[in-house]
C-alpha cells in the first residue's frame, strides 16, 4: 500500500550567517575516575593555600575563609596571632607576614644555624653542635635566640621537626640511649615538656600529643606515662579531644574510606567525613582540612574544626573540579550524553560513560560508567562517523570490535562489565543506525549488510543477511529502497515481511536513508538533491545535501570548510538552516558524528566538542513527537517469581515516566508499578506477586500509561496479556 505521492520540495534557502551561532545550555566534560591529588602549602585562621600537582602547572589557589575576623592586634609579642602567619624563606631570613592585618616581621637566622622549620611567628633551627633553638622576631627588629632546654639528659635531637595543629608548640625527635622519641616544645620559652616513645604517625595540638600508637595530654603531670590508643588507618592530625585517622592501606569489600575520630580521652570512634581519603592536614588554628566525596565529580576540601565539648564538627569550604580527559566519542539518546574515553591512568581502560540530562539539556548528575569499549574497530579512511559508535534509544549503545581473527563483530554494551555481541564474519564494515534491540551493520569486503538483535535477556544474533543497500532502522522496521525511484519500503523485523511502502517524492533510488519517528530522510548522492518526508502527514520537504544525522523534527551535519555545525529544522514543513556551534578546526578523532558531534533522535538535543576537549550541549528548539511505541517484548515468563521475574521492555520514541497496572480475570488492579524510563526505554519487573503478597494463577492485563517527560503531546497507554503459572 503506498502512504504517498510525488510532492513539490519546499526548501528555504542558506544557512544562518558564518559563526552566528547559539549559546550552550550546559558544558560538561569526561572526568578522571581519580579525584585530583591536593597538596596544602599552607592553612591557617584566615584560609589555606593548595596546589594540584596533577595540573603540570605550578599555579596555587588561594581560599578564604568568610567568617574570618582579623585581631585587633598582631605580632611575634602575641603567639597565638601566628595562626594567620605566611613565612617565605630566603637565604639567611624568614620574611613573616600576618595575612588578615598585614603585620610583618623578619627572622634572621644566626651564623651556622640549619633551618629546620618556621610555624606561626616562630622559626626553629639546629646549630652546629646539635642544639635546636627557638628564634624569633624582636620589637628592635634584631632577632631573638631562645635555646630549647628540658630534653631529657643526654637526649640527642635528631633533627626532626614536626609541625602540627598549633603555633604554641613543635615536636621534635630525640634519641637516648639508642631509642627514637618525641617531645613536645613550647615555643613561648623553648622549654620541652611531655614525650612519648616512637617518632611515627607524630601529631599533635595544644591539648594532645600522639606518635608510636601512644598518646598523652600536654599538661600531664611529671611521670605521666603515655597511653595506648587504638585507630583506624594513619594518624593525620588531632582536633580538639580527638585523634583524626584515615588512609587505610586496604578496604574489605562492601569498605568505603573515610575520616575517622578517635577520643583520646575515652576511645569512643565515629566517622568525622564520610567518603574521606587523599589530603587530610591539621592546620595553624589548631583545625584540619581533609579531603572527601563520592566521585572525582563530587569532590571537595572540608573544615574540620573543634566543638565546646572537644568533639569535632565539619565543613565544605572548596569543591575540587575532576581532571579532564580525552572524549574519544560522543552520543546523546533519550536525555542521555554518552562519552567514550579512558577515565582512568592505565592503558585499555576504555569505556562509555553515561550522564542523565534534563529536557532543556543541563546535566543532572554526574556521569557513570556505563560499560566497557572492547577492541574498537579502527576507523577508515574518509569516515563520515568516527568512532562506529550508536546509541540505541534504550541506555545501550552499540560498537564495531575487531578479534583476534582479524573480523568484526558488532558488540553491545549491557552493563558495567558486560556486553553483548554478534559475529558478522566480515571486514572493514561500519555501524548503520539502531534503536532498542536491532542494530544494522554495513559489510565492507562483502558488500553484505546485516541486522543484529540484541533482545532483551540475549547475547546478540544476526537475524537479517542482505545485500547491502541504502537502510534504516527506527523499532522494528528496517527501511530500504523501494522498486522504483524515490520508493521506501518497510520491512518488519519480527514478522519478516514488507509492512509499508513509501513514494517518498526523491528522483532517485536513495542513496542514503535515514528514520526517526514518521520522518524518512533520503539522499540521491553526496550532491543530493535530498529531503525528508513526513508519513504522518505526506508532506515532501527539501533539506541541504551533505552528510547529515537526522533527528526528531531536523537534522544536523556539519561545514568541513567552515566548521560549522548545522541544523536544519523542517517540522513545520519548511527547512529552515541555521549554525548551532563551531567546532574546533583541528580535528578530534577523525571527526563528524559521534566523533566530534552527536543529536540525540529520542527527543533530545545536540551536543559537540569545544575546542578545549569539553561537550556542550545546545537545545534544537523543535518540538518533539508524540510518545509512540517503537517495538516492544512483553511475551509472559515462566513463574514469574522474585528470582526470575516478568522483565517486559517497551522501546518508546523519547523519555517517560511511567505507571503499569496489572489486572486479574475480574477487572481488579492486583499490582501498580511505577518508574521512569531507561532513555527512552520502559523496562519493568514483576514477580507475579499482588500489592497484598498473595500469588494467584491466572491470565492477567496489564495496562501501561507512559507521561512524556518533556511534557509535549499525550500519554501514551498500551496494554496486553501475560501468564502466572
Amino acid at each position: 500500500m503506498a502512504l504517498g505521492g510525488a510532492l513539490a520540495l519546499s526548501y528555504a534557502g542558506p544557512a544562518a550567517p558564518a559563526h552566528a551561532v547559539d549559546a550552550p545550555v550546559a558544558v560538561t566534560q569526561l572526568s578522571m575516575a581519580q579525584p585530583p591529588e591536593v597538596r596544602y602549602l599552607w592553612a591557617g585562621a584566615s584560609g589555606f593555600q593548595y596546589w594540584l600537582p596533577g595540573t603540570g602547572s605550578p599555579r596555587t589557589v588561594w581560599v578564604d575563609y568568610a567568617d574570618a575576623v582579623p585581631p585587633g592586634h598582631a605580632g611575634p609579642d602575641d603567639l597565638a596571632t601566628g595562626a594567620d602567619v605566611v613565612g617565605t624563606r630566603t637565604a639567611g631570613t624568614v620574611a613573616q607576614k600576618h595575612r588578615s592585618t598585614g603585620a610583618t616581621a623578619t627572622v634572621t637566622l644566626p651564623e651556622g644555624h640549619t633551618y629546620r622549620t618556621a610555624v606561626g611567628w616562630s622559626v626553629v633551627t639546629q646549630d652546629a653542635a646539635g642544639a635546636l633553638h627557638v628564634l624569633r622576631a624582636a620589637a628592635d627588629g634584631t632577632t631573638r635566640d631562645l635555646p630549647v632546654t628540658g630534653l631529657p639528659a643526654g637526649a640527642e635531637p635528631t633533627g626532626t621537626v614536626v609541625t602540627g595543629g598549633s603555633v604554641r608548640h613543635v615536636a621534635v625527635g630525640y634519641r637516648l640511649d639508642g631509642t627514637v622519641s618525641t617531645g613536645l616544645v613550647d615555643l613561648a620559652d623553648g622549654t620541652a615538656g611531655v614525650s612519648v616513645p616512637g617518632s611515627t604517625e607524630v601529631t599533635f595540638n595544644d591539648r594532645w600529643l600522639s606518635a608510636g600508637g601512644r598518646a598523652i595530654r600536654v599538661d600531664a603531670a611529671p611521670g605521666t606515662a603515655p597511653a595506648p590508643v587504638s585507630y583506624s588507618g594513619k594518624a593525620l592530625a588531632i582536633v580538639g579531644d580527638q585523634l583524626l585517622s584515615g588512609n587505610r592501606a586496604f578496604l574489605g569489600a562492601g569498605e568505603k574510606p573515610e575520616l575517622t575520630a578517635t577520643d583520646l580521652g575515652t576511645g569512643d570512634r565515629r566517622t568525622a567525613l564520610a567518603d574521606s581519603h587523599g589530603a587530610i592536614a591539621p592546620t595553624l588554628d589548631g583545625g584540619a582540612l581533609a579531603t572527601a566525596g563520592p566521585a572525582s565529580t563530587d569532590w571537595h576540601i572540608h573544615r574540620v574544626t573543634a566543638t565546646g565539648d572537644g568533639g569535632v564538627t565539619t565543613a565544605r569550604v572548596r569543591t575540587v573540579p575532576a581532571f579532564r580527559t580525552t572524549v574519544d566519542g560522543l552520543m546523546l539518546a533519550g536525555g542521555e550524553l554518552l562519552m567514550g574515553g579512558n577515565t582512568t591512568n592505565a592503558v585499555g581502560y576504555d569505556a562509555v560513560h553515561a550522564m542523565p540530562l534534563d529536557t532543556a539539556g543541563r546535566p543532572t548528575g554526574p556521569h557513570t560508567p556505563r560499560a566497557p569499549l572492547l577492541d574498537v574497530s579502527p576507523c577508515l579512511g574518509g569516515d563520515a562517523a568516527c568512532p562506529q559508535l550508536e546509541a540505541l534509544g534504550d541506555g545501550r549503545y552499540a560498537y564495531l570490535s575487531t578479534g583476534s581473527a582479524g573480523t568484526e563483530s558488532v558488540h553491545v554494551g549491557i552493563g558495567p562489565n558486560a556486553y553483548g555481541f554478534a559475529p558478522t564474519g566480515d571486514t572493514r564494515g561500519r555501524l548503520g543506525t539502531g534503536t532498542g534491540r536491532y542494530v544494522l551493520y554495513n559489510g565492507g569486503t562483502s558488500g553484505t549488510q546485516k541486522v543484529a538483535d540484541f533482545a532483551h535477556g540475549a547475547g546478540g544474533e544476526i537475524v537479517l543477511s542482505r545485500t547491502r543497500t541504502a537502510a534504516a532502522i527506527w523499532g522494528q522496521r528496517l527501511w530500504i529502497p523501494g522498486s522504483a525511484p524515490g520508493q521506501v519500503v518497510a520491512y518488519d523485523l519480527k514478522a519478516k515481511r514488507n509492512v509499508a511502502t513509501v513514494d517518498t517524492g526523491a528522483p532517485c533510488t536513495p542513496s542514503e536513508i535515514q528514520a526517526v519517528n514518521t520522518w524518512l530522510y533520503w539522499t540521491c548522492g553526496a550532491s543530493g538533491p535530498a529531503g525528508v518526508h513526513d508519513r504522518a502527514t505526506g508532506r515532501a520537504i527539501g533539506v541541504p545535501a551533505g552528510q547529515a544525522r537526522l533527528a526528531d523534527g531536523y537534522l544536523v551535519r556539519e561545514n568541513r570548510t567552515t566548521h560549522e555545525l548545522l541544523l536544519t529544522d523542517f517540522h513545520t514543513g519548511t527547512a529552515v538552516t541555521r549554525a548551532v556551534a563551531v567546532l574546533p578546526a583541528t580535528d578530534r578523532n577523525t571527526g563528524g558524528h559521534t566523533g566530534r558531534w552527536a543529536v540525540d533522535r529520542f527527543g533530545g538535543q545536540v551536543a559537540h566538542l569545544t575546542e578545549d576537549g569539553r561537550v556542550a550541549l545546545v537545545a534544537s528548539g523543535v518540538p518533539t513527537s508524540p510518545l509512540a511505541q517503537t517495538e516492544a517484548q512483553t511475551q509472559a515468563a515462566p513463574g514469574p517469581t522474585t528470582a526470575e521475574p516478568w522483565q517486559p521492555v517497551w522501546q518508546l520514541n523519547k523519555p517517560s515516566t511511567w505507571t503499569l497496572t496489572l489486572s486479574n480475570a475480574a477487572g481488579t488492579v492486583v499490582r501498580t508499578l511505577d518508574g521512569a524510563s531507561t532513555a527512552a526505554a520502559v523496562r519493568a519487573s514483576w514477580d507475579g506477586l499482588w500489592d497484598n503478597g498473595r500469588r494467584a494463577a491466572g491470565t492477567y492485563t496489564w495496562r501501561l500509561t507512559a507521561r512524556p517527560r518533556d511534557g509535549h503531546g499525550p500519554d501514551l497507554t498500551l496494554t496486553g496479556t501475560t501468564t502466572v503459572n
